[in-house]
């Protein structure tokens, strides 16, 4: 791979925006100028460097493509009203990176060189960034793959992590809009004491055939139960599954469910609004009980649940009775967007500023 002789120094965070339709977009891949890498070999991790090439030159016999060494992450960048950009929360991601990679046997990469891509990668696309009051977002997508090529089972010696960025717009298509969603016992997305707890693309391949009969079938996600006894809530297909009952934000607690960093800071606003925060099992006789719910995550945000059926029993589950957002959910919702946007105070520090 061609490595590109740029100074970073000559972009300006605030470049002049591209011309797209920033209003319209999906969540999906269009192109940007440049991507940063990083390769360890010989027992320690390079410099970083910069190319133009979407294009990874990989050995058809390496690990990644093989035994599933892969793991990723996901965070945003925001352009705020007062023209800042903002990312939320780049240390927690970093620090799941490492997870992950630690947990299918991956060199970890260091938190402080994450943090050093992320921002170069940021600023070295801000023309990409989507304009406040689009509702768009520039998404940042870290991977790291094994490179070592070897047939036996194990794991590889060189790794790569790459990092690039998309400009994209709402993860659902309803938006900010309840939609159905159903519970399947046909389908595990993890395996007990399995790997549910890293970001790597083996489960989410595992959630393909479940997804698509779900999206068939009009349902926007499928909310999994454990994968041992099949009695408990467990994670909503892409995104965690949060609840509110009684006036407390209840959220499954399960080794095979990843922990997800919107999550984490919808537990601490919701404290900051005085709820009681409950992470326990929450039994499927339980959807009856609760006043509002949603999906949570990097690219979902919030995404409130209309109504949940039972695929295997029949059950109904009506959780917007009106058909709009729940009250908790759409403070919680407008609380997160505007910390992103820097309208709400960053009160515990979660954001930090691109220059």
């Amino acid at each position: 791979m061609d490595k590109e002789v740029i100074d970073i120094n000559t972009f300006d965070i605030n470049a002049e925006p591209a011309e797209m339709d920033w209003k319209n977009l999906v969540f999906g891949y269009y192109p940007t100028d440049y991507n940063v890498r990083c390769d360890f070999k010989d027992g320690k991790w390079g410099d970083i460097y910069i190319t133009s090439s979407p294009m990874l030159d990989i050995h058809m016999a390496a690990t990644c493509l093989h035994y599933g060494q892969e793991a990723f992450e996901g965070l945003k960048a925001h352009r705020g009203k007062d023209g800042k950009v903002r990312v939320f929360r780049m240390d927690e991601n970093a620090k799941r990176f490492i997870s992950s990679a630690k947990g299918i046997c991956m060199e970890p990469l260091p938190e402080d060189i994450f943090c050093k891509m992320v921002r170069m990668v940021v600023k070295l696309n801000a023309r990409f960034i989507p304009p406040y009051g689009t509702g768009a977002s520039l998404y940042i997508r870290p991977l790291e793959i094994g490179m070592t090529p070897q047939v036996g089972v194990k794991a590889a010696r060189e790794y790569s992590v790459v990092m690039f960025v998309s400009p994209v717009g709402s993860y659902f298509k309803t938006g900010f809009k309840p939609s159905k969603i159903c519970i399947t016992r046909q389908y595990d997305r993890v395996a007990p004491k399995g790997t549910g707890r890293y970001k790597i693309g083996g489960n989410y391949a595992a959630s393909l055939a479940a997804g698509t009969m779900a999206h068939e079938q009009g349902y926007s996600a499928v909310l999994y139960l454990d994968p041992k006894e099949k009695k408990y809530l467990d994670e909503c297909g892409p995104a965690n599954f949060f609840a509110i009952k009684d006036g407390k934000y209840i959220t499954p607690a399960s080794d095979s469910i990843l922990p997800s960093i919107t999550n984490m800071s919808l537990r601490q606003l919701a404290r900051d609004m005085g709820l009681e925060v409950e992470e326990r099992h929450i039994a499927i006789s339980e959807l009856s009980e609760i006043s509002e719910a949603a999906a949570c995550g990097t690219a979902a945000v919030c995404s409130p649940v209309l109504e949940i059926d039972d695929l295997d029993t029949g059950d109904k589950y009506v959780i917007s009775k009106d058909g709009k957002p729940g009250p908790v959910t759409t403070q919680l919702y407008d609380m997160l967007c505007g910390l992103k946007s820097g309208e709400v105070k960053d009160e515990h520090n979660w954001c930090e500023i691109i220059e």
